[in-house]
């Protein structure tokens, strides 16, 4: 039996195997290195995070960024935006490095049995665990707003779902969403030959503004900090104290992971973005049907006005909602037994990331309603390996020495696909 097996190899899965590597756990990583990234985004993005804060995180620091960029002669500075490809690669590397061994297989079902799991995977492979992280990023949490769910794939997609966005070339497509992905997407669009729209439901779309430099007088620091999550306090707090945050009412850590930081776009975007992209703000989606090979938007202005749009696509640009519903992996008496936050679908975790079910540990987009906006991002990642590995040590501890475990009863139901 494995004290570990990590589900999932983004940012976070990664970065929590090296250190359970590192402290010499019986382990197993299994999933595609940075294939979300990979495969999920559009080529031409650039990251809107600053490099020093997109490192992924060793047990004895290194294996950084600028270690790869450095080894691979490449340059990440300080107020110029991350290729979406450097990033990938980095990741890979990384994996490569401080992580003994990464299996490219699909999890299938995680269930629980006696004091530990069983984990099978797409090969039919069954493997028993004491412990199990799941840290499958964000995509199985896809949000698309409700009229568009009964439109077919080739009419209304979410933005995740494309990498290459030349094959909308000469078409007419409707982003809807004001943060940084639909304003990255539209303006992607335009510039591969295709006539994008934006619709929102914001008023007016924000911009940020550029960073001020790492190297400063001491009182504008102290006035306006850098963070993981941008400059200024408010950013540093959810960025450098997660676990302060976690100590807040439920209510507003529900609140927090929901809307801070606010829909923004990046300050380097905004003058390939408003020459090319034509924009209707303050409006809702209030029925999307197919009409004569294309969809047909019934919108509502704030104002109560009302207005039809026939376009050939819509791509929802509308971020992701953590909700365990989605996990299908995981055994349904485990979704549904799990402790939530609030009135949201996230679990609450302990300091440690383990959620209500002894041995059950989630990092990432799920944790972000119990440790705030960082695990949004890939600087969250440091915070939680750290952590989350003192977590399932305390676990482990706790099962080797204990006569009896508290656990819900064993349930010999098939698992769950």
């Amino acid at each position: 039996m494995y004290d570990l097996v990590v589900v999932g190899a983004g940012p976070y899965g990664l970065s929590i195997a090296a250190h359970a590597a590192a402290a010499g756990l019986r382990l197993r990583v299994l999933g595609r290195p940075m294939a979300s990234w990979r495969e999920h985004m559009p080529d031409g993005i650039l990251l809107t995070s600053e490099p020093w804060s997109t490192d992924l995180s060793a047990p004895a620091g290194g294996h950084t960024l600028a270690d790869y960029c450095t080894a691979h002669e490449l340059t990440a500075e300080h107020g110029v935006p991350l290729p979406l490809g450097t990033f990938a690669a980095y990741g890979s590397w990384f994996g490569e490095q401080a992580v003994p061994q990464v299996e490219e297989v699909t999890v299938t079902a995680v269930r629980p049995d006696g004091e530990g799991f069983h984990v099978e995977t797409d090969t039919g492979e069954q493997i028993a665990a004491r412990t199990v992280v799941l840290a499958v990023g964000v995509l199985p949490f896809a949000n698309r707003p409700w009229p568009l769910l009964e439109l077919p794939p080739e009419l209304a997609s979410h933005s995740s779902d494309h990498r290459d966005l030349r094959r909308f070339a000469g078409q007419d497509v409707t982003v809807i969403g004001s943060g940084q992905s639909a304003l990255e997407t539209a303006t992607l669009l335009a510039e591969q030959g295709a006539r994008p729209r934006l619709v929102a439901r914001a008023d007016q779309l924000r911009w940020h503004t550029p960073p001020p430099p790492l190297e400063r007088g001491r009182l504008r620091a102290l006035r306006d900090p850098h963070s993981g999550l941008g400059t200024g306090w408010p950013s540093w707090l959810w960025s450098e104290l997660p676990g302060a945050v976690r100590r807040l009412p439920p209510a507003t850590r529900v609140h927090l992971a929901e809307h801070v930081p606010s829909p923004a776009g990046a300050w380097w975007l905004r003058e390939r973005f408003e020459p090319a992209v034509p924009v209707q703000l303050g409006h809702r989606i209030r029925a999307a049907t197919p009409h004569e090979g294309r969809v047909r938007l019934q919108l509502t202005h704030t104002d109560g006005g009302s207005e039809t749009v026939d376009t050939d696509h819509v791509v929802a640009a509308t971020g992701f909602t953590p909700d365990l519903g989605r996990l299908r992996l995981l055994h349904p008496r485990v979704r549904t037994t799990l402790r939530t936050v609030g009135g949201s679908r996230a679990p609450e975790l302990s300091a440690g990331f383990e959620s209500s079910w002894p041995g059950l540990f989630f990092a990432g987009l799920l944790s972000a309603p119990s440790f705030g906006p960082s695990m949004r991002f890939v600087y969250g990642a440091s915070f939680t390996a750290a952590r989350l590995l003192r977590g399932v040590q305390r676990r482990l501890g706790d099962r080797r020495g204990a006569t009896t475990i508290p656990r819900p009863a064993r349930d010999s139901a098939p698992a769950a696909h």
